[in-house]
């Protein structure tokens, strides 16, 4: 009995973490909303214990802070964090690309990683039609699906694919207030998943790092305009 309790309330930990993530993404919870304990649990009707760990969770993931005496904010990412998450990123790609060639394939048919590359790329069309129609909230979803999926599957690190997807995470969080206050997202939200999935796909290493490549100058362009804006 004791054992089953103890994974009921694991798992509703996580759902209420997943909820609550999930409020951020969308924007319903802004950077520096504050909020109680007592407040998330009488929202979602459940007892405080879990909702304490959920919270506890995400301030481990860098999403939320503990507020002493008062309860939780959503953390407020810096136009700097996010240039640094997409340095990071930058970073780390690299090195699975120097490490060994994440798109070499091993002798004999991999059926494995073919099922693996056709999930992924439909993923990746999903988030790239999102991309273009300008629909966050689908794009979102789809987005850190997609890169969660293929980093594990070109890292072959568990530990590598976690840290970039908290990265994932906490760059959107960072960039959903701007996005959502920004009308004219329509032509210039990234768009390449299918284009580096296919060059994976395809076995070309050069294609796909300078897909990564695009992508990280259109990120840090995009850091430099926020900040030409704040002067």
């Amino acid at each position: 009995m004791p054992a089953s309790g103890a994974v009921t309330r694991n798992t509703l930990r996580r759902q209420i973490a997943d909820a609550l993530r999930d409020e951020v993404l969308a924007g319903r919870l802004q950077p520096g909303e504050e909020f109680t304990v007592k407040q998330i649990a009488e929202q979602y009707g459940v007892s405080a214990t879990p909702v304490r760990e959920a919270l506890v969770d995400l301030s481990a993931q860098g999403l939320l802070d503990s507020v002493e005496h008062r309860g939780f904010r959503v953390h407020e990412f810096s136009i700097a964090d996010y240039r640094g998450m997409v340095e990071a990123r930058m970073l780390v790609v690299d090195g699975i690309f120097r490490r060994h060639d994440p798109v070499a394939h091993p002798p004999g048919p991999d059926v494995s990683r073919g099922v693996a590359l056709v999930s992924i790329r439909r993923r990746g069309e999903a988030a790239a039609r999102a991309a273009r129609a300008g629909d966050l909230d689908i794009l979102i979803g789809y987005d850190i699906r997609y890169w969660r999926e293929l980093a594990r599957l070109v890292s072959d690190n568990d530990y590598i694919a976690d840290f970039l997807h908290r990265l994932r995470v906490q760059a959107w969080v960072f960039s959903v207030p701007y996005l959502r206050a920004d009308r004219d997202v329509l032509g210039w939200l990234w768009s390449g998943h299918v284009d580096l999935v296919d060059a994976l796909t395809l076995g070309d290493a050069e294609a796909a790092a300078e897909v990564m490549r695009a992508y990280n100058r259109q990120s840090l362009d995009w850091a430099a305009r926020l900040e030409a804006r704040a002067r």
